[in-house]
């Protein structure tokens, strides 16, 4: 019995002793995590992002016939004077790019025409780049 109690102890105080290296090991580790680099790196600064571009449509008409003209017209966002537009329709399940193009003029507007031969709803939009407008719809009948 004696050797038992003797045993525990001996266990108690190894239990305790390990307790307390861990803890002060965990505290100096917060301690100088917390601890401020003197010299800021390269990694630390802040890189300028770029502006998202956007671009605004609408159709001069809702509805026209087979072979008649409608003038998409609208602004545009962090495009610089001068780029290229180009206006897609929806076909078979895929945006396919028609012949007609503009540029954006100064003061961030741009107007272009395009003549739709197909019948039914088309859906059009002007794009830049990956930036693209939101659909309008022209019904040709």
């Amino acid at each position: 019995m004696h050797l038992t109690l003797r045993s525990r102890c001996v266990r108690g105080a190894a239990a305790g002793a390990l307790s307390a290296a861990l803890l002060s090991a965990g505290t100096a580790g917060a301690v100088a995590a917390t601890d401020p680099s003197p010299m800021p790196t390269r990694t630390h600064t802040a890189m300028p992002t770029k502006a998202a571009e956007a671009i605004t449509v609408r159709a001069s008409h809702s509805s026209i016939k087979s072979g008649q003209s409608v003038t998409l017209t609208g602004r545009t966002a962090n495009l610089a004077a001068g780029a290229k537009l180009t206006v897609q329709h929806w076909v078979n399940g895929k945006w396919t790019t028609l012949r007609a193009t503009s540029v954006v003029k100064k003061g961030n507007t741009y107007t272009v025409t395009t003549k739709l031969m197909a019948k039914g709803p088309q859906k059009l939009r002007v794009v830049h780049g990956t930036a693209h407008s939101k659909t309008v719809t022209v019904d040709v009948t």
